[in-house]
């Protein structure tokens, strides 16, 4: 089939180089002029693995294409997905922004010469379906002609690292449909996939957008759940990796997301919990729980700094050394990162020098921190932070930190202490070495 996705961000690229690599005709429509011209040359503009080879293949045999001629991808392309960012209002920082998502709704009804489907594809809140309807449906009614479409509802849940994975052998593909039209259109688009034998879920499109959000609150509030249970097994004298592992066989619970660190970060479960608890306030419903997981959340991202207090209570002019900027391994994104509120509350102590390293530390940290004369990065050698370090926090799990050399290490720290956010080390092995080593729940 002819699938035009407009935007080219992480879902939009994914998703399209996915859909051409399974055999259908993909044209990516996006406004910048300048990534539309990377992306002919193959330049990614993400990090995700195996995403390069995809483009470079599916561009190569012109199953894959990349334009801003947002009139061409929608008159010449059966299925339009919108894949745009949905950031948070600038007014009201708690809500989603669906400028972008409207734009494509307008953009949709202007150049709409057949039938079509608008597929949102966009993490969106419940009844965002209903505006883009809406306004396709005016529009049209002002021009006084009778074209043909619909609006559904098909999430996405690509995690960051394994996107070509999980959009290759999805646990279950949700689309929200209205007419059995476009259930029959989206039940062959996603065919190829399905004799993997992953599973296709059809419902109600308020019922689809929803899934999103509850998904993505569910396994925030896992995360925050078992964090708590951290906090005050350390209090009690209990060990959390305990916990955690004989909870997990329990089939009910799962062992998925029941690892204690500092908190979740990303693109998607903060700025989705916070948009699910603004879209409960417009129907006066408070949602507790997952109000109570995000305070949970922020108090987390802090605590190696208070780990840090218990031994040197006074931490101003000290050099700080950090490895892992990103909110998880295997990606370049550092939006919403514990890494971020620790550097900022650690400026607040007057430290004297806060070096980073990071695999794919991502300018976005430069620009977030670019007037900060204190901060460096490095992203060549893992061990050059460690100059003259009072402490060394790890705040992602990246493979190389697992098998670190603790001699190096403590021949270029100062001071002997080890704050280990994310419990990748154990406590009897870096003692061996003389450290100080305080990690989550233990």
């Amino acid at each position: 089939m002819k699938i035009a996705i407009f935007w080219t961000g992480y879902v939009g690229l994914v998703s399209g180089a996915c859909f051409a690599e399974i055999g259908h005709e993909v044209m990516c429509v996006d406004v910048d002029e300048r990534k539309i011209e990377n992306l002919k040359k193959w330049i990614i503009p993400i990090y995700e693995f195996g995403l390069e080879e995809i483009v470079k293949n599916n561009y190569a045999h012109k199953r894959l294409l990349f334009t801003t001629d947002a009139k061409l991808g929608i008159e010449f392309w059966d299925i339009i997905f919108n894949a745009v960012w949905t950031p948070p209002d600038k007014e009201n920082h708690n809500k989603a922004d669906l400028q972008y998502v409207e734009a494509v709704a307008r953009t949709f009804w202007k150049y709409i010469n057949s039938y079509k489907i608008l597929v949102n594809k966009s993490t969106v809140p419940v009844g965002t379906w209903k505006i883009c309807k809406n306004i396709i449906q005016e529009e049209i009614e002002k021009r006084k002609e009778k074209k043909e479409f619909d609006v559904v509802s098909n999430p996405e849940f690509l995690r960051e690292g394994t996107a070509i994975k999980d959009f290759m052998l999805p646990d279950r593909i949700v689309c929200g449909v209205e007419t059995q039209k476009a259930k029959e259109y989206m039940g062959n688009i996603y065919k190829p996939i399905l004799r993997n034998y992953s599973s296709i879920v059809f419902t109600d499109i308020k019922s689809a957008e929803l899934i999103k959000y509850a998904s993505n609150s569910f396994l925030a509030t896992k995360i925050s759940f078992i964090n708590e249970i951290a906090n005050f097994a350390e209090i009690v004298g209990a060990n959390i990796e305990d916990i955690s592992k004989w909870m997990g066989l329990d089939k009910r619970i799962g062992n998925r997301f029941l690892h204690a660190g500092i908190g979740y970060g990303g693109s998607c479960f903060p700025k989705d919990i916070k948009a699910l608890i603004e879209t409960g306030k417009d129907y006066d419903f408070d949602f507790k729980i997952i109000k109570a997981t995000e305070e949970v959340n922020e108090k987390q991202k802090t605590l190696p700094i208070k780990k840090y207090q218990k031994y040197q209570k006074n931490i101003a002019w000290k050099n700080i050394a950090i490895w892992g900027l990103t909110f998880k391994p295997k990606t370049d994104d550092t939006r919403e990162a514990p890494s971020i509120d620790i550097i900022k509350e650690l400026l607040k102590e007057w430290v004297a020098k806060i070096s980073c390293f990071d695999k794919e530390w991502a300018n976005q940290m430069k620009n977030i921190f670019q007037w900060e004369e204190h901060i460096f990065f490095f992203e060549e050698d893992m061990y050059e932070v460690l100059e003259n370090a009072d402490v060394l926090f790890l705040l992602t799990e990246w493979d190389e930190f697992r098998i670190a050399d603790f001699w190096k290490i403590k021949e270029k720290m100062i001071w002997n202490i080890i704050i280990d956010g994310r419990n990748i080390w154990e406590k009897e092995n870096i003692e061996k070495y003389g450290f100080i080593y305080e990690w989550i729940g233990k």
